[in-house]
């Protein structure tokens, strides 16, 4: 094996050729014999029956392959919005992205999300704009929606021949071209490139080459590479670009074992595999490791005085690995050892999840692609409510390998809820359920997720002193915070009153009330502050304030009221130009709001915010009033107070601890829901 490791990430809208960029490096690189065909569904990064049968990817796929003696490591994503999770991911595994636009189509809504995320995760990238060769290719088009999108520099460095038809060719710039390209690109970023410039010179061009190297690993500049993935056009010179100019994994490396699971998926024979990018250290064959669940919903400023004690929930899990199986092509291969810089897929981690650290907490920096904000029901298709508690199980086991899942059922229910993207989302959920698992499924019609915040500040308290023998009193202060904030947690109180481990069950417990409020709904965008708290050294036991805080939780928002909040979605429409009063007339009705219209040519533009709620058959109203000729793209927004006046309340799961004696017996054991 190479000693200079690339981990790649191909990213991309759904529809411009990603999966096809990433079988034809395959190629390039020896790693398979023949490019396969997503259209005919052989491609080697495409094994689930869905993706062959639809034509697109809904699974991240790693592959890897060695290449003028640098191990590449490609992970190929989904490019439909309704899997962005996965991209999300794979954000944390990369050394680097290659980020695949469409030269017909352009830079869409997620492409533009997928620029953000990598600016949030401090990751290079490289765009490649493919498709060249088909008819309405525009590259220099392209270019200049790059420039308007990204904060980074962009730098061209292809020139094409017969663009739009199949005798197209590119070669990339070299010689003194590059260095001016680069001279003139880098000038306002780059003093030494300002100084040439604004002297009428150009930097050599062994200097050019290093300042693109230290540009692109500082995340201030974008090259642009072109060509036409389905007739391997610029496929090698991206690959050789690849190779002499972005960063390896010493990037991210780290001196002690650190790691992240990426993605997690279940084998008949291997059982639960985990996906791992190790940054630093090495794994052998029965190694005891450790695992860090990533951190909590609850986020708690590192230079708050009175930052609260570590939970118990923190302390990291220790498991043997059984297997290491590394990757040759898009088959798996026994390594028994993995070490810094390298992915693999290690099994024997029953309690590994998506998103887990290994060794130690990998510093980096979040990049939040998805906010699912619709919940489905799921039951029997025969109605048979035996086999609930094994539909739960399948869909708590889908929920490691998807995350945003997030499937809920309290024993006793006769109903599962999901999280969902999206229609295409719950098309391969059905059929994982069918093929893996042998259980069929009804789904209902998708709900908005709502949120819940304190409609004003104050204090929530609650004492549990009876029965005997019981002891816990917790007292807190919320504070509304702006939208967005989320929730942050804060007070320590003094040990003589309330002792640590005790203060540590309180703020575990919190943790789990803010999955449902006084509404059934998520809480969030608010300030929690411990300001009293009382144990008793005879009667206290440790569970009495997994007993009591819930009930404090919920006496603070029916005291104080609970607002509810709803997502929203920012849509942007180009459609001709007469259809604009309709399209205005479209966003008042649904209660959104807009910005001007742009009229450009025969076409106008629009952008606006609006509910998910009242938007969700808007593409469809959208296609029938123009005919089809209209473009949307929706991105989610973010979520403000509810104006449409109705009252939205979610089945509440569990007890509700505001039914104080039924809540006493519930948590003690003592009471079962039917």
């Amino acid at each position: 094996m190479a000693d200079c490791i690339h981990n790649i990430g191909i990213l991309a809208h759904v529809d411009s050729g990603k999966t096809t960029l990433t079988e034809q490096l395959l190629y390039l690189t020896g790693a398979i014999r023949r490019a396969g065909s997503v259209d005919s569904g052989t491609a080697a990064t495409d094994s689930l029956s869905i993706e062959k049968q639809r034509g697109i990817s809904v699974r991240t796929a790693t592959a890897s392959a060695v290449y003028n003696g640098v191990t590449v490591n490609i992970i190929d994503t989904p490019g439909h919005v309704d899997f962005a999770g996965e991209v999300e991911r794979a954000l944390s595994a990369l050394d680097y992205a290659v980020v695949v636009v469409s030269a017909v189509e352009g830079v869409r809504a997620h492409t533009e999300n997928i620029l953000r995320s990598l600016d949030a995760a401090n990751l290079p990238c490289v765009v490649f704009v493919n498709k060249t060769d088909r008819a309405g290719s525009d590259a220099a088009s392209v270019i200049a929606e790059l420039h308007q999108v990204s904060s980074r520099v962009i730098l061209p460095l292809s020139e094409i021949g017969d663009e739009g038809s199949d005798a197209s060719f590119v070669s990339t710039v070299c010689g003194d071209d590059f260095a001016r390209r680069v001279t003139e690109a880098l000038a306002d970023v780059c003093d030494e490139a300002a100084d040439a410039f604004l002297c009428d010179e150009t930097l050599s061009g062994s200097r050019a080459s290093e300042l693109v190297r230290e540009e692109i690993s500082g995340c201030r500049l974008i090259p642009v590479l072109c060509g036409s993935a389905k007739h391997s056009v610029g496929v090698k010179e991206l690959a050789d670009f690849l190779v002499e100019y972005m960063p390896s994994s010493e990037r991210r490396a780290t001196e002690n074992l650190c790691g992240v699971i990426f993605k997690i998926e279940h084998d008949k024979t291997l059982g639960k595999v985990s996906h791992i990018r190790l940054f630093g250290g090495e794994i052998s064959n029965r190694d005891e490791i450790e695992l860090f669940s990533p951190d909590s919903p609850v986020r708690v400023s590192s230079d708050d005085e009175d930052k609260p004690v570590e939970t118990e929930n923190d302390k990291p899990v220790k498991e043997k690995v059984s297997q290491i199986k590394s990757f040759s092509g898009a088959k798996y291969t026994d390594s028994g050892i993995v070490r810094g810089g390298d992915i693999a897929a290690v099994c024997g981690l029953p309690s590994a999840k998506t998103g887990f650290f290994v060794g130690s907490l990998a510093v980096s920096e979040s990049a939040k692609l998805v906010n699912p904000f619709l919940r489905v029901r799921v039951t029997p298709s025969d109605g048979d409510a035996l086999k609930i508690p094994s539909l739960a199980a399948a869909l708590g086991e889908l929920s490691d390998e998807e995350p945003y899942i997030d499937a809920k059922w309290e024993n006793g229910q006769k109903e599962i809820t999901i999280s969902t993207t999206g229609k295409i989302q719950l098309e391969v959920i059905d059929n994982l359920l069918k093929e893996r698992y042998d259980l069929s499924a009804n789904f209902s019609p998708p709900t908005v997720i709502y949120k819940e915040t304190p409609a004003s500040k104050g204090l929530a308290r609650a004492s549990y002193t009876m029965p005997k023998p019981c002891w816990a009193v917790v007292e807190f202060l919320f504070e509304p915070m702006p939208r967005g904030y989320g929730v942050s947690y804060h007070g320590r109180l003094p040990s003589n009153q309330c002792f640590y481990r005790y203060q540590s069950h309180i703020r575990t417990s919190f943790n789990s009330c803010l999955e449902q409020g006084l509404y059934g709904w998520e809480v969030t965008d608010f300030r929690c502050t411990l300001v009293g708290g009382e144990h008793h050294t005879i009667h206290t036991h440790p569970l009495d304030f997994f007993v009591c805080t819930p009930m404090a939780f919920m006496n603070g928002l029916s005291q104080l009221g609970s607002t509810v909040l709803e997502p929203l979605l920012k849509i942007r429409v180009t459609a001709p130009a007469e259809l604009s009063g309709k399209l205005l007339s479209e966003i008042v009705r649904m209660g959104g709001e807009y910005d001007s219209p742009i009229t450009a040519l025969q076409n106008v533009t629009l952008e606006a915010i609006v509910p998910v709620a009242t938007s969700m058959d808007f593409p469809a109203r959208l296609a029938v009033l123009s005919s089809g000729k209209a473009v949307l793209n929706q991105s989610f927004y973010g979520y403000r107070e509810c104006r449409d006046g109705l009252e939205h309340v979610n089945p509440r799961r569990g007890v509700n601890p505001l039914d104080r004696s039924k809540w006493i017996l519930y948590a003690r054991g003592a009471y079962q829901t039917d």
